[in-house]
């Protein structure tokens, strides 16, 4: 049975670990899905890109004009020369105002985008299930149905409104200060860049654990929300056959695995980003070390 055949969507809902023929046709779904979303936008999305970086490059240019400023301004104003100082200082400014503006037209238009594509997903979704079959209906319960339109998609408004300028900011920082780096200093920025080989391992493993731990978590979160459902719709049914214990007992033990699934998420959080700021430490001894040695021995 191939991939293509094998995964059926509801067949695969509880398997903890997807299979790697499965992760590569859910990938290339994936990606097909969100650039129909996104190909309305593309225009916009070419300018918002446009305008995190330029702002990113204003934010990376001010430390380097400090240091001008450091290096030769106040050097120059010893002799009675202010003019240096004074063309830094209204360089800062620009790049100050440049990237606060371009921010927040990022933030701004990548948030409206997100809210259309979010828009057009929930209509997709929800026009799906109404063409979907009644045998599907029957055994696919409205809480579950609920979750998905509820919960999933709420997941993927939080990365638009709390996570996705974040992620590019961090990525275009990660970049322009490591190439930074390296013009500077060749040896200096390899030692400083090295630290990206443990972390890499590490997001690795996070990648591949809390992918696992999402998925028990939606699974748990959707149990909830079906007893809960089903429950109240047939809370006439409860009362006549005094099912109240029943439920309650049941509905227990579902929160309990939601609250697991949830408590496993944050362990691996938090040895996640322990591990980052361990590396990143390690990484600053490590560069103090070199470049100390290189100091001392007048090689710097």
């Amino acid at each position: 049975m191939s991939a293509h055949e094998a995964w059926r969507g509801i067949a695969a809902e509880q398997v903890e670990e997807v299979p790697q023929a499965w992760t590569g046709l859910l990938r290339r779904r994936t990606r097909h899905l969100l650039g129909s979303l996104a190909a309305p936008h593309r225009r916009a999305i070419g300018w918002l890109a446009g305008a995190i970086l330029v702002s990113n490059l204003a934010g990376t240019a001010i430390p380097y004009l400090v240091g001008l400023g450091i290096d030769r301004g106040v050097s120059a104003v010893r002799h009675d020369d202010y003019m240096p100082i004074s063309v830094i200082t209204a360089l800062i400014l620009v790049c100050a105002v440049a990237q606060a503006i371009l921010y927040r037209v990022f933030v701004a238009g990548s948030g409206r985008i997100g809210q259309e594509i979010l828009l057009e997903l929930r209509e997709r979704v929800f026009g799906q299930f109404q063409r979907l079959s009644l045998a599907f209906h029957e055994r696919y319960t409205t809480g579950r149905m609920i979750s998905r339109l509820t919960s999933d998609l709420e997941s993927i408004n939080d990365m638009f409104t709390l996570g996705l300028d974040t992620l590019i900011n961090a990525v275009l920082s990660v970049v322009s200060v490591g190439v930074i780096l390296l013009v500077l200093d060749l040896p200096l920025g390899l030692v400083c860049l090295s630290g990206f080989i443990p972390l890499f391992f590490l997001s690795r493993w996070y990648q591949r654990e809390s992918t696992k731990a999402y998925r028990n978590t939606r699974n748990a979160m959707a149990l909830v929300i079906v007893h809960f459902t089903e429950s109240l719709r047939g809370i006439r049914a409860v009362h006549a056959f005094r099912r109240q214990p029943r439920n309650d007992e049941l509905f227990g033990h579902l929160s309990e695995g939601y609250r697991a699934a949830m408590s496993r998420s944050f362990q691996l959080l938090g040895i996640y980003w322990p591990g980052i700021v361990l590396v990143g430490n390690l990484t600053t001894a490590a560069v103090l070390l070199y470049g100390g040695n290189r100091v001392i021995g007048h090689e710097m």
